[in-house]
């Protein structure tokens, strides 16, 4: 996906995910698995579905944020594996997000208006893989202050909610 059609998706994006009760009709939950759950929406471009998580532990643990993590498929746009995650906050932009399984690191390019992406299709189905196989995944960011939070995520029912989304788009 370029880093245009990025930019341009991310404020549709974040108003369906977070604003108004109108955005919530047309936001169904098709299924929960363990500790993601799937859902699916309606743009002008097409069908959106996606699978989002919340951490399990976030540190530190004074500081409770509206943190996710997302798979995303949009048919209509041919994005399949968009891989997406929020801390909650504004990122620092001179530091980096970091995503973590195993010995696995996953740097996230794009980081705006509290979202953060990455620019590699390559890297983002290698990254699902990974999870598929894993039982947790971290995140670690940065705020504006440069204070760094760190996400932890469960890998729960992460394949079974990946194949849903994936089917719920095909």
């Amino acid at each position: 996906m370029s880093i245009i059609n990025k930019i341009l998706i991310l404020p549709i994006f974040i108003l369906t995910i977070f604003v108004s009760q109108t955005f919530a009709e047309d936001l169904k939950k098709i299924g929960k698995y363990k500790d993601w759950e799937v859902m699916v929406m309606s743009e002008a471009s097409g069908k959106v579905c996606f699978a989002q998580s919340t951490p399990v532990l976030q540190a530190p643990k004074k500081n409770k944020r509206d943190a996710r993590l997302f798979i995303t498929f949009r048919p209509g746009e041919k994005i399949s594996n968009e891989i997406s995650a929020t801390a909650g906050y504004e990122f620092n932009k001179n530091n980096t997000v970091l995503a973590t399984s195993g010995n696995n690191k996953f740097k996230f390019d794009i980081k705006q208006q509290g979202f953060a992406w990455m620019t590699s299709n390559k890297k983002e189905k290698i990254m699902v893989k990974v999870m598929k196989k894993g039982s947790r995944i971290m995140l670690s960011g940065y705020n504006e202050k440069g204070s760094q939070t760190i996400d932890h995520y469960s890998l729960l029912g992460f394949t079974k909610a990946y194949n849903a989304a994936k089917k719920a788009c095909s």
